[in-house]
Parts: structure tokens; C-alpha cells; sequence
């Protein structure tokens, strides 16, 4: 009987661990690489970047910038523009990510040394480089 009990016991919490659906869940460290919009927040402005482990590659209105990042903690960045052209431009720009909510986070953001302040939204779309229109297809190996 306790045999019973017990390989009945046993099989509910197999199926249970089965048919329980593991959450993938976003942190941080999620948003260190992949392909990204960022919104200000205004939401009239937005821009499309690329992100590895050491550098963002941003679009906005058709001109596209190479930023130096730097993780300073799990909540907070630093861009530098890898080819500045101004003294703004050789500024680094702080990033805080202040809410993560799935595959998003909200930022507030300033120059280091300047009152400009700046906030939005940013959406990871995917983990993916995007595809460039001339880019040639690697070849199969």
C-alpha cells in the first residue's frame, strides 16, 4: 500500500515538473548583445542599433554612429562615440536602466559633466546581428 502511495506520489510530481512551463526571464545582462529600437521619451524620435559585448552600432535619421560601451554594473553603462567629431561627441553618455519589464527596459541618461538629461524606452528584437542590404552571404563550410 505505502508502495502505492509513494509511485503515485512520485508520478504527480513528475508530471508536474513536466507540464510546468520554465519562464525564460530577462535580466540585465540580457541586453549586453543583440539588435535593438530605442524610443525617447517623446516617442517622436527612435533609433536602431546593434550591441556586442564591446561596442553599439546606432542608426538614427539614416547616419550611423560606433559607440565604445562600457558595463559599469547590471543597471548601468557608458557610451563613448568611437569617432568623435565634437566635444559633446567625445563625451561619454551614462545610461541607467531604472525598470525592466520581458524583452524591454526603460533608461534615464546624461553626458557626464552636462545637465542635458534624456529618457525612453529601449526593446530588444532580437539576439540577432541585423542583416545588412549589401552584406554578402557567408559561404557554407
Amino acid at each position: 500500500m505505502l508502495k502505492k502511495i509513494f509511485f503515485v506520489a512520485a508520478s504527480l510530481f513528475i508530471c508536474l515538473l513536466i507540464s510546468c512551463k520554465q519562464e525564460r526571464k530577462t535580466t540585465p545582462f540580457s541586453f549586453e548583445t543583440g539588435s535593438f529600437k530605442t524610443y525617447l521619451e517623446n516617442k517622436k524620435d527612435s533609433s536602431s542599433f546593434y550591441r556586442t559585448k564591446d561596442f553599439q552600432i546606432e542608426t538614427y535619421r539614416s547616419q550611423v554612429d560606433t559607440f565604445h560601451i562600457e558595463w559599469k554594473n547590471k543597471f548601468e553603462f557608458r557610451l563613448l562615440k568611437v569617432n568623435p567629431k565634437s566635444k559633446l561627441d567625445s563625451t561619454e553618455f551614462v545610461v541607467k536602466i531604472t525598470k525592466i519589464k520581458d524583452n524591454s527596459y526603460e533608461f534615464q541618461a546624461n553626458y557626464v559633466n552636462n545637465n542635458f538629461k534624456q529618457k525612453g524606452s529601449t526593446i530588444k528584437i532580437s539576439d540577432e546581428k541585423p542583416k545588412v542590404k549589401n552584406e554578402k552571404p557567408k559561404a557554407k563550410s
